[in-house]
């Protein structure tokens, strides 16, 4: 998830346990060359589109060769619409590798998204993010482009070496968890995660003037329905994009016995 965010406090548990679940699946050995650097797993087949590999500097093309060498994986160029289709353990998860974020080129990019994730069920979107002005335009291009969190997941990195790694790992404990039939607990989390988001959303929307886009700005922002209830108006209008008269109906809406009480019709 993009750095510097924040959401509900039952969303973060949900997070922060099935990243805790993966890590655990597939641990890395961090340190040393390419060749050295080895993820406990077993053999599988990755395959890099063309068109990709076209545009990359063939130090990176040959530092993922290296990787995946020294991990047991049988690396194929095709032309493929993912940037990256890895298997293991018979599961098949894509990316799309972003090897430097270019505000520039964000619609092209989101369009992108929007396109494979009705395509593929298993994808996920690696950027790397290097420097904070990279870092701040990305997660202000993700919020403009209201994508929905987690459909699909965005991984920031700091560079393009680390963003393949994290790949790997990513198809590695993914076919880990298949294998062990653990993908129905994840489900369930999953679905508990959205049904408190949902919640969060019923009651931020009762908020008269608040639609969803706002509140998922609340959200992200802010965090929780007790962060938001806290927060000054001036935080409120620093963190998100709501207006001068919003911000003041969301503060008078948790602070103001009266109001808060009081009839409305949204």
């Amino acid at each position: 998830m993009p750095l510097g965010w924040s959401v509900p406090s039952s969303a973060v548990c949900t997070i922060r346990s099935r990243a805790a679940a993966e890590l655990r699946a597939a641990p890395l050995l961090h340190g040393g060359t390419a060749s050295s650097r080895r993820l406990q797993m077993g053999r599988g087949v990755c395959m890099m589109s063309t068109s990709w590999r076209d545009k990359q500097h063939p130090d990176l093309v040959n530092f993922i060769a290296a990787f995946l060498a020294a991990n047991s994986y049988r690396l194929n160029f095709l032309s493929i619409s993912p940037d990256f289709i890895i298997n293991n353990g018979g599961l098949s998860v894509a990316f799309i590798f972003e090897t430097s974020w270019d505000c520039e080129n964000e619609a092209a990019v989101f369009s992108r998204v929007n396109t494979l994730k009705r395509q593929f069920k298993n994808l996920y979107v690696v950027v790397a993010v290097p420097t904070v002005e990279q870092i701040e335009s990305f997660n202000q291009s993700y919020f403009r482009y209201d994508m929905e969190l987690g459909c699909p997941t965005f991984v920031p990195v700091n560079d393009p070496e680390m963003g393949f790694e994290k790949m790997l790992k990513i198809a590695h404990a993914r076919g880990v968890c298949k294998q062990q039939d653990i993908s129905s607990t994840m489900k369930n989390e999953r679905e508990q995660a959205v049904q408190c988001m949902d919640a969060f959303l019923q009651v931020v929307t009762s908020i008269p003037g608040i639609d969803n886009h706002d509140a998922n700005m609340l959200a992200q922002a802010i965090g929780s329905i007790e962060a938001i209830a806290k927060a000054p108006k001036s935080l409120i209008l620093e963190s998100t994009d709501l207006s001068t008269d919003k911000a003041e109906t969301v503060v008078r809406f948790f602070r103001d016995r009266q109001y808060y009480l009081s009839p409305k019709i949204n």
